[in-house]
């Protein structure tokens, strides 16, 4: 039987992600209304690949649909936990005790996750915003790539120096066998992670194929930070899945709308945070290992096209491979989420040993 304590953090945490999926569904309609009305998609399609090569597989496989389906689907995902974190701490000064156990913004466990997502959310948003646009340096709009690769690096810096000077973090945990300690390495370490998962985010292909990737991984961290004494944290990460899951009941096919850099990036952006205030990095790749696969086919295929002057996948990331082989968008989608949520629970067990 819980103990009070337990249940009443557990309570706090199902509620609170109970609460963002409400609003978060709540505020689709006139989202989508508004997306649709100001026609917010892209207006051209991207034809090369990231080495420069004609993209002819994948365009066969995605034609082009009588009616575009707009982005900034991500509004939602990092919008919403916004506004329900604030709209806590307002309460909580309220003076009643029932709002001042359901605020979860802390120092010490949610205000840099959040400030890391509303930041690198931005930096997506005008990344989107130049794609329906049509402008930017590349064929389709946005910003160039060496452009976000290096914001996500200086968010990544930055974060990694908060953690090494203002909570004195060094070590990480090596499930079974306590803490690693790095020094110095651990703020290059920490760049390289939250680079390592943003480009994972090429996961965002299929409709419902990122969210659901993502509320397996959030879930999979609420579960560590909860049994860490991280309730606060956990909170947070449970408010980003109740989000998720409101933006998966619309992003199913067909999609209502896609969720765009400003979801990757500020996913992928606090997914890195979270995974060092977990101390979880050594099983990253078992949670999050979708992403890793999703980002090794891309590396391996240009590698391949490269020195064996063929492609090792019929198409990348790899789920357009299994989309070219004949497999229906749905079929990917719902094998990955299966492959994804059997990845989490066995991070999670390999985290808890520790």
């Amino acid at each position: 039987m819980l103990t009070l304590p337990i249940a009443s953090d557990a309570i706090k945490i199902l509620l609170l992600s109970f609460s963002s999926f409400l609003a978060a569904f709540f505020l689709v309609p006139p989202l989508t209304n508004f997306l649709y009305r100001h026609r917010l998609w892209r207006t051209i399609e991207k034809t090369k690949s990231i080495d420069g090569e004609q993209l002819v597989v994948i365009p066969k496989v995605h034609a082009p649909t009588e009616k575009p389906v707009p982005r900034f689907g991500g509004l939602l995902v990092w919008g919403v936990p916004l506004i329900i974190s604030f709209l806590f701490l307002l309460l909580a000064q309220t003076g009643w005790p029932f709002f001042e156990k359901l605020n979860f913004l802390s120092r010490g466990q949610t205000w840099l996750p959040l400030a890391v997502l509303v930041g690198a959310s931005l930096l997506g948003l005008a990344d989107d915003w130049l794609q329906v646009r049509g402008k930017g340096k590349y064929i389709g709009g946005g910003l160039k790539l060496s452009w976000r690769i290096g914001a996500m690096a200086l968010l990544g810096l930055l974060s990694a120096w908060w953690f090494y000077s203002k909570l004195g973090t060094q070590a990480i945990h090596v499930p079974g066998n306590g803490d690693f300690f790095l020094g110095w390495w651990y703020i290059p370490i920490f760049i390289i992670t939250m680079l390592a998962v943003y480009s994972g985010g090429v996961i965002d292909g299929i409709d419902g194929l990122a969210g659901g990737t993502f509320v397996s991984i959030f879930s999979a961290l609420a579960v560590i930070a909860f049994a860490g004494q991280q309730i606060d944290l956990a909170a947070f990460c449970m408010v980003l899945v109740g989000a998720l899951m409101a933006f998966l009941w619309f992003n199913i096919p067909p999609a209502r709308f896609y969720l765009g850099e400003t979801g990757v990036m500020g996913l992928c952006a606090v997914l890195t945070v979270v995974i060092f205030f977990t101390n979880s990095l050594l099983v990253l790749p078992v949670i999050g290992f979708l992403l890793l696969l999703e980002s090794a086919s891309v590396i391996l295929q240009l590698l391949s096209k490269k020195f064996r002057k063929k492609k090792l996948f019929l198409a990348s990331p790899i789920h357009h491979h299994f989309e070219a082989r004949g497999w229906p968008s749905y079929k990917v989608t719902m094998r990955f989420w299966v492959i994804g949520f059997v990845a989490a629970i066995l991070g999670v067990i390999i985290r808890l040993l520790g």
